[in-house]
């Protein structure tokens, strides 16, 4: 087991008196090499609890284990430092640097944890050619089609070989020819290299070409 959170809650102070509960005691476990779809409406508690099991916020109550080792209360830095060298991500909007040329933008993982030799620059010439921009790696993002821009950023995602990757509605930018190319290669990674992946996604098709489904209404599993 990868990642398991137990009694996730999540609030937010919505003007002085009032408080929004976002997530309501969601407890949930990723095994390797799962590819996980997490659906439901706006609003739903999606992106929230995305932000949390990615370590990229924290909860208000609950408990997060990672490979084993509670790392709910640890400090910024160390979160920082797990989160840098375990977890990728993929967004709706790609995030790339515009000054940077795609080789760039996916060596920036390797970047912030410090390592940069010719290991880690033909490690990200293999992640391009992994998304078939081998090409293209001298081109700055605005050389690049929207669809070329998300797989580079999923090639980004790969740079240092992390546990797990959370893309929050990679696709949901993209057309429909683009989007069926990218849900493709998503599949593909996790065949090659056993990538795990939790998906918040709305698209009917991604989800139900996924191993496990699940459901938030009102910041619960239904």
């Amino acid at each position: 087991m990868i990642l398991e959170v137990k009694n996730i809650h999540k609030q937010y102070r919505a003007g002085i008196s009032n408080q929004l509960n976002v997530l309501k005691g969601v407890s949930l476990s990723f095994n390797s090499g799962e590819i996980i779809s997490v659906v439901g409406q706006s609003g739903a508690g999606k992106s929230t609890l995305v932000h949390i099991l990615g370590l990229l916020d924290r909860p208000s109550s609950g408990e997060i284990i990672f490979e084993g080792k509670d790392v709910t209360n640890l400090s910024d830095e160390q979160i920082s430092k797990i989160r840098n060298l375990n977890i990728g991500f993929v967004f709706q909007f790609h995030h790339l640097l515009p000054e940077f040329t795609a080789l760039e933008n996916v060596m920036m993982p390797a970047m912030i944890a410090r390592k940069i030799g010719k290991v880690e620059i033909e490690k990200a010439k293999e992640f391009l050619n992994e998304v078939g921009l081998d090409q293209r790696e001298n081109h700055r993002p605005n050389e690049l089609s929207g669809g070329e821009q998300q797989r580079v950023a999923v090639a980004r995602s790969l740079m240092n070989s992390p546990k797990i990757i959370f893309a929050d509605e990679p696709s949901g930018n993209l057309d429909a020819e683009n989007a069926e190319k990218l849900h493709d290669l998503l599949f593909n990674l996790r065949k090659k290299y056993n990538q795990s992946f939790v998906i918040v996604t709305h698209n009917k098709e991604l989800a139900n070409r996924s191993d496990r489904i699940i459901t938030l209404s009102n910041g619960m599993i239904v």
